[in-house]
């Protein structure tokens, strides 16, 4: 089996868990998840930092001693990542002795090299980064990062020589292309070491810091944090001698947010070199969630805790949401409208829909029971095609950290399914008592269904495997062949009894909530209206603005559809229009629609016709439809909106 073997950053504990924390372990967590339905062997790790002068200061702040402090803000992190379907192989912490052990021996064999000295040196410091950042680096006489005026600190310290191994690391770089993606950030890193970085500062002296791992060749200084946290990736393996260390290090992977890729990039593979040990695979560097266009911070009162909206949306489409929305590599705003959007959008009316219809479908035509696949017609091949393309396009993306791209290729099938059955028409199968052809039909929706819930179990875990149940099928890692759904479309066996119904993802309404954020628009002043240019058309029977403003549209969802039991071509909708009762319409669209074609979906709906009786059934209103040569469209609105919404 091949090694594969991702890690986040070990977080710092000076803070508790924010967004930030959560996409990048829940990233991990879908990449291991994904290699290992791949049938890699796979080893996924994460962990707290818990040295440094931040530590301190934080704990000093609540009153705590460091050990006390970092045991509690590192519970936090352990006890939240199951709780978002963290599947973590080890959880590694800095003060655990065998790291500590680990950092030493790395230390001394750095240091019997001739790669660390001691010198002094004069900077300027930011406890906020916990390094010393040049003249240079600094932007208008402050850190970049936190914007602050660092504090000049000249001591003596042990220095690594980091200079001697820049030249290497730039070869590495330039000839393994993948060792650093996206792209953005490799050639940011090639232009770091166009510069003279020098030699890297690696200890504090007890003076100063006593909360940290001491130097083995001088028990009068710890280690800089950064030389303490960065080992964490080869002590939780076991270095030098650990099994794990041996199967998994070979198929290395960092995960990390670009505001630590220089000590990822350029501090951690010096290092490396220096010890002697190979290199890591690959880093890959993601960007930052943003609200209002600004990066989290607690000073600007931002943060965003993951639990609440995973508790408030469903732990499935909070991560949907995250791997969805941003582009891997390039910074994201986040905002809980774009959340409840997307939901409806992709879970609730393509994903949920398919499922909630295919399934009622496949219990009305056969008993809840998987028909026989017959003989595939170019419309069924078509999906077919689409599929094979959508998968393979997935899992290509998908390895590559290309999330955003996986997903909208998985959509792509998706949204297709639910135009198959549109085109194919069951209702009319059935109708015809072509049940063959109906079959076959069915047989090819199920089997695209399952696998998409396949390919969605590395991003929604639960959820995937409550599709599969619900098509009858048990998941499993060890039954799993992601090179075979490339493939074959025949994974579902004949027979197989399906749920009855789906509920997957029940639709969101801010707005009904009093949570949709207010949009401001600029408001034509009567001068600007008046300075547009006047239009003369020639209607002869033009209405007055008057005369349309009569007219009650509204949005409403349908709720339950029938056949009237009178007429073949009407359909008798139940509709909420945002009222306190459904309202009835009686429509005649049953040649072109059918009853579970219609669940769920948003129609535009005149609210204000006077009630009339259709066949002995009363109708409140006219659902707008546009007929045209070959089916009907329905009006609907271009996105979900509140039900009861004015068309204006």
């Amino acid at each position: 089996m091949k090694p594969f073997f991702i890690s986040t950053p070990i977080y710092y504990v000076n803070a508790r868990p924010h967004l930030g924390h959560g996409y990048t372990t829940i990233v991990a967590d879908s990449i291991s998840r994904f290699h290992r339905l791949k049938g890699d062997a796979t080893f996924f790790l994460t962990g707290t930092d818990e040295h440094g002068d931040k530590i301190v200061q934080a704990a000093e702040a609540s009153g705590q001693d460091p050990k006390t402090y970092s045991d509690a803000i590192s519970r936090l992190f352990q006890e939240l990542w199951p709780r978002l379907e963290i599947s973590n192989d080890h959880f590694i912490r800095t003060t655990d002795p065998e790291h500590k052990a680990c950092v030493q021996h790395v230390l001394q064999a750095v240091f019997d090299k001739g790669d660390i000295y001691f010198d002094e040196y004069g900077g300027h410091y930011c406890f906020g980064c916990e390094r010393f950042y040049t003249d240079k680096e600094l932007v208008d006489g402050k850190c970049p990062d936190h914007q602050t005026v660092p504090t000049f600190i000249k001591e003596k310290n042990y220095f690594f020589r980091m200079s001697k191994y820049l030249e290497p690391l730039r070869q590495h770089i330039e000839a393994n292309p993948e060792f650093i993606q996206p792209e953005r950030y490799r050639n940011e890193v090639l232009s770091m070491l166009k510069e003279d970085l020098g030699d890297l500062c690696i200890s504090r002296p007890k003076t100063r810091l006593t909360w940290g791992i001491e130097l083995p060749f001088d028990t009068d200084f710890v280690t800089y944090v950064w030389f303490d946290a960065l080992i964490n990736y080869i002590s939780a393996l076991g270095y030098p001698e650990g099994e794990k260390y041996r199967r998994y290090w070979t198929g290395a992977h960092h995960l990390v947010a670009k505001d630590i890729l220089k000590p990822h990039a350029v501090f951690w593979p010096t290092m490396l070199m220096s010890a002697g040990i190979p290199l890591y695979k690959g880093l890959r560097v993601h960007g930052y969630w943003t609200v209002n266009e600004t990066k989290m911070s607690k000073s600007l009162g931002n943060v965003i805790a993951p639990l609440d909206m995973a508790e408030k949306y469903g732990l499935s489409a909070f991560r949907y949401f995250l791997l969805s929305e941003m582009s891997f590599g390039q910074d994201s705003s986040f905002s809980e409208e774009a959340l409840a959007g997307r939901f409806n959008a992709d879970l609730a009316n393509d994903l949920g829909n398919l499922f909630s219809r295919s399934l009622s479908m496949t219990h009305k035509y056969f008993g809840g029971k998987v028909p026989e696949c017959g003989q595939l017609m170019e419309l069924d091949r078509e999906v077919l095609e689409i599929g094979h393309n959508a998968i393979a396009n997935f899992q290509i993306q998908f390895e590559h950290f290309q999330f955003s791209r996986a997903m909208k290729s998985l959509w792509d099938l998706v949204r297709y399914l639910n135009k198959y059955i549109d085109t194919a028409a069951p209702w009319t199968l059935f109708k015809n008592q072509d049940l063959i052809r109906l079959g076959t039909v069915i047989y090819v929706i199920l089997e695209g269904m399952r696998k998409v819930a396949v390919h969605l179990w590395p991003v929604m875990p639960s959820t995937s495997e409550t599709m599969l149940a619900q098509l009858g099928v048990k998941f499993s890692l060890e039954g799993a062949d992601l090179e075979a759904e490339t493939s074959s479309w025949f994974g579902l066996a004949p027979g197989t009894a399906v749920a009855e119904r789906s509920n997957l993802f029940p639709r969101q309404d801010l707005e009904s909530r009093g949570e949709r954020p207010a949009v401001s628009r600029k408001v034509k002043t009567p001068k600007e209206a008046e300075s547009g240019p006047k239009i003369e058309m020639a209607c002869p029977e033009c209405i007055e603005f008057e005369d349309f403003a009569k007219v009650d549209l509204r949005v409403g969802t349908v709720l339950a559809v029938e056949q009237h039991p009178e007429a073949d071509r009407l359909l008798i909708l139940k509709v909420d229009t945002g009222e306190e009762d459904l309202r009835q319409v009686v429509a005649g669209i049953a040649e072109h629609w059918s009853p579970e074609a219609l669940l769920g979906r948003q129609v535009v709906v005149v609210a204000n016709l006077k009630p009339r009786k259709l066949r002995g059934q009363v109708s409140q209103g006219m659902v707008l439809a546009l007929k045209q040569e070959g089916g009907m469209q329905l009006l609907v609105p271009s996105a979900i909106v509140k039900n009861g919404s004015k068309v204006s």
